[in-house]
């Protein structure tokens, strides 16, 4: 082959695992959006459609984690192409744990739906609203070859982290005032968690990006 030709069929590897893993990534925007109507609407039909959804995204890990080291021992890329697949193979556990998280949080609200509501979600709401513009940002990034944006989405997890503990405060200080309320707070706590962690492996993905885009890691 040609080196023109191995150049150009490396580009174009490399494009389909980027629109792969686009496409992965906005399969778990979609199960954070099936979570949040399963927990803020209380619809049981959300939470399985987020499971469901769960079963391909685990798929498509398996495929493109295949198909990146396929293009790895075939073309033998150099320097940022390789740098780019490794960072594009490090990303797929974290988007996988994403959606794991954003099962979590779906099947708890199943579960919690058939009780009323402790509180109103407001503070887990908001979360859920950053984590949806925070994976739009993430893909952005990775589509995009954007290191701003990598860093956008990055700084969006600071506001998740004081959410989650704004929602700990809260719930705890429930718990105190009327031990009744323990079992069902215990269970908040849990979502709380869970789609704390939801934002973290999204901020996981990002910085792989920037190691990528920038040869350093944050």
């Amino acid at each position: 082959m040609l080196r023109s030709d191995h150049v150009n069929a490396l580009d174009h590897e490399l494009q389909e695992v980027t629109a792969q893993t686009v496409r992965m990534l906005s399969m778990v925007r979609e199960s954070v959006g099936l979570a949040r109507r399963a927990l803020v609407d209380a619809d049981p039909a959300a939470a399985e459609a987020c499971i469901n959804n769960d079963v391909e995204i685990d798929k498509m890990q398996d495929e493109l984690e295949h198909h990146i080291l396929s293009v790895i021992a075939r073309r033998q890329p150099a320097a940022k192409d390789l740098r780019f697949l490794g960072a594009a193979h490090r990303s797929l556990t974290d988007i996988e744990r994403a959606g794991d998280y954003a099962v979590h949080v779906a099947k708890a609200g199943r579960e919690l739906a058939s009780e009323p509501p402790l509180k109103k979600y407001t503070d887990m709401t908001r979360i859920l609203d950053v984590e949806d513009a925070m994976v739009d940002t993430t893909i952005a990034a990775l589509a995009e070859s954007d290191e701003a944006k990598a860093r956008e989405a990055l700084a969006m997890d600071e506001e998740i982290d004081q959410l989650y503990e704004q929602i700990q405060r809260e719930l705890l200080t429930y718990m105190m005032e009327d031990p009744a309320t323990i079992t069902k707070a215990t269970k908040l706590l849990a979502v709380g968690r869970f789609l704390e962690r939801l934002g973290d492996h999204v901020e996981n993905v990002n910085e792989h990006i920037l190691f990528w885009l920038t040869a350093h890691r944050e």
